[in-house]
């Protein structure tokens, strides 16, 4: 079944491409990739997944500690599905907290992730163009993956769209879990990056370059086309 036909993605795809440069046919061979490795390791089973009807969705921008701060001192998180947005992830546990679901295309902290793995947290993975390397090496050492794509779905690769992990996270929680409250943590999409969102900066903040400024204007846009495409659900973000 195609798992995209409830959104615009394939459009987004498109101007996404050509925005970037970004070549079809690599992320088609990066998720055969990703495909072929799940079917050896097996895929998670979703019916395993239970999700609440509200969900917290943990981007890596400036904002992050402060909202993990403002959302333990005034939410419940037991009436919430927790879902980190790659290096989120980092931050999280910094703060004790594991998240639900991780997407990611494993750029983060890969330790966090593996360490959130471990306790528990079931990982969207995602396939494009420049991860193969990371998807060789990494996949084998997690579990309970569900495997995503850029592309056309088929077999085990699924597409809710979105672009970064942050507006991807948001598409699976809205198309895939159901989930019609999301609230948005860290989500600045502003022109600073830090070292949750790039591991490899050797300070806590850095402008972003052109690229990920350019990447950070396409998650707000999906997001905003989320919201207008669906009025019935609340996507609210934390104040900053």
């Amino acid at each position: 079944m195609d798992n995209i036909t409830n959104n615009n993605w394939n459009i987004w795809y498109k101007k996404i491409c050509k925005d970037f440069n970004f070549s079809e046919d690599d992320d088609k061979y990066s998720a055969d990739i990703l495909n072929n490795l799940i079917k050896k390791y097996g895929k998670f089973n979703k019916s395993h997944l239970h999700v609440h009807n509200k969900c917290i969705v943990f981007g890596a921008g400036p904002s992050i500690k402060k909202h993990i701060q403002l959302i333990k001192n005034n939410f419940n998180l037991n009436n919430y599905t927790l879902i980190a947005a790659d290096g989120a992830t980092t931050a999280l546990l910094e703060e004790n907290i594991i998240p639900s679901i991780i997407v990611t295309d494993l750029d983060g902290n890969i330790d966090s992730i593996l360490k959130s793995n471990k306790r528990g947290s079931i990982l969207y993975v995602h396939a494009h163009g420049d991860n193969v390397n990371k998807i060789k090496k990494y996949v084998p050492k997690l579990k309970n993956i569900i495997p995503t794509t850029q592309t056309k779905p088929y077999d085990l690769l699924e597409n809710h769209g979105g672009f970064t992990d942050g507006d991807r996270a948001v598409h699976i929680a809205l198309y895939d879990l159901k989930i019609k409250d999301i609230t948005l943590a860290g989500m600045d999409f502003g022109n600073i990056i830090t070292n949750y969102s790039r591991p490899e900066i050797k300070v806590e903040l850095k402008e972003a370059d052109d690229i990920k400024k350019l990447k950070l204007v396409y998650a707000k846009k999906l997001i905003e086309s989320l919201k207008l495409e669906n009025e019935n659900i609340k996507i609210n973000n934390l104040i900053k």
